[in-house]
């Protein structure tokens, strides 16, 4: 699938890593119309349902700057697949909920990641992924 450029620095091998390994996912999900980091926010958002979530707790979930995160949830709420609110408790701070059309999304796209992630094991071998998720989960 890919070679990675020879060098003993763990920061650059695993930014090759990654890009290749999105490139892969991105051209799986691309029949649903989200890249790899508009599934992740999808995901999470998923996980949680119809629950709204704000702006704030999405970007500690998901380990990313609230303006990155404000950024995503922009780009996923014009193509109609969140929607934004106001939290009950306090005005001033943002929901978002997944719509319909959100979770149609999510739902025709779970097999076309899960085929990703089977491309994956297929390269290393299932105990090496799975040991590879391991520890990235505890990084």
């Amino acid at each position: 699938m890919f070679v990675l450029w020879k060098t003993d620095c763990d920061c650059t091998r695993l930014r090759a890593a990654t890009r290749k390994i999105t490139a892969g996912d991105d051209a799986a999900r691309a029949p649903v119309g989200v890249n790899v980091s508009q599934w992740g926010r999808l995901r999470k958002l998923g996980e949680v349902s119809q629950v709204p979530m704000s702006i704030q707790n999405l970007a500690e979930v998901a380990e990313l700057e609230r303006s990155t995160v404000a950024r995503n949830i922009r780009v996923l709420e014009r193509e109609g697949l969140v929607a934004l609110g106001e939290s009950v408790e306090d005005r001033r701070v943002a929901t978002i909920v997944l719509t319909d059309q959100g979770l149609a999304v999510l739902r025709t796209g779970e097999p076309l990641w899960q085929s990703a992630q089977r491309q994956v094991e297929q390269l290393l071998g299932r105990r090496p992924a799975s040991d590879l998720r391991a520890l990235l989960l505890s990084l």
